[in-house]
């Protein structure tokens, strides 16, 4: 990344799984790693497809400004001023519940069709989407098999996108971009259009694919190497080093240690 581009940035939004933290685990060094790119000056927000239930707690306790969770189906805001977790969903609150009931159904099939894949350990917090673990908490499946979990989900109308460890779907079009505008929009009044050539989206896997078709700056973390051939435009930059320390590489990179 060329020096001028490293000075012009003001912000990091960084997917969760396997970009900040590592084999699951959030270490010590990529946490303060976000809190010195705050303490830099730097808006710094989280974009997940972790449910709705971690949300809450990243954006209340985490040194963050905000965070979009479950693949864009919603945002969180801590407004330290007024003491209150502003929270924001695609589709409201009867919607949802209807989806869950269908999600649970489909959930139900899938697992019954493809040995091996499990619920998310997470999935009792979501509020929007079906998780199917095929590799956090399960031994990993083929690839062959992940495949078939997303055409399943397609089949019965949802959008499905792969992560590193789970195949997320849901019902609707949004994703991690367009709820991303939506933040920027009523959170910062900021027209992101304008401004993200000022910002890196940092990400490891194919449910990154709009974020880093959309930032000219992205970031792969190295781990994102295996996912390339399924993103049609890959990151612009990739760190040597995987995961977590790939995220520190690039908070070190930024703030010019």
């Amino acid at each position: 990344m060329p020096a001028p581009v490293r000075r012009a940035v003001r912000g990091v939004l960084a997917d969760i799984d396997d970009t900040i933290t590592t084999h699951g685990r959030l270490t010590p060094s990529a946490y303060e790693a976000l809190a010195r790119l705050r303490a830099a000056g730097m808006r710094v927000i989280p974009i997940t497809g972790r449910p709705a239930g971690w949300c809450d707690h990243i954006a209340r306790t985490w040194p963050v400004d905000a965070v979009v969770g479950e693949n864009g189906a919603c945002y969180m805001h801590y407004d330290a001023g007024k003491r209150k977790l502003v929270k924001r969903f695609v589709a409201d609150d009867d919607t949802r519940a209807a989806q869950r009931a269908r999600l649970a159904v489909i959930g139900a099939s899938i697992l019954a069709a493809v040995p091996g894949a499990a619920l998310a350990s997470d999935q009792h917090y979501r509020e929007s989407d079906l998780a199917i673990d095929f590799c956090e908490d399960v031994p990993p499946l083929p690839r062959a098999e992940v495949d078939r979990i997303v055409a399943m989900m397609e089949a019965e109308g949802m959008t499905a996108k792969v992560s590193s460890i789970h195949v997320n779907g849901w019902f609707g079009r949004y994703d991690k971009l367009g709820m991303t505008r939506t933040l920027f929009s009523e959170v910062f009044a900021t027209d992101l259009d304008a401004e993200r050539e000022r910002y890196v989206f940092v990400g490891d896997s194919p449910n990154d694919a709009p974020m880093f078709a959309y930032f000219p700056n992205a970031v792969g973390v190295a781990n994102v190497a295996p996912f390339l051939d399924r993103i049609a435009t890959p990151p612009a930059y990739v760190t040597t080093r995987e995961a977590g320390e790939g995220f520190v590489e690039l908070a070190d990179f930024l703030i010019g240690v």
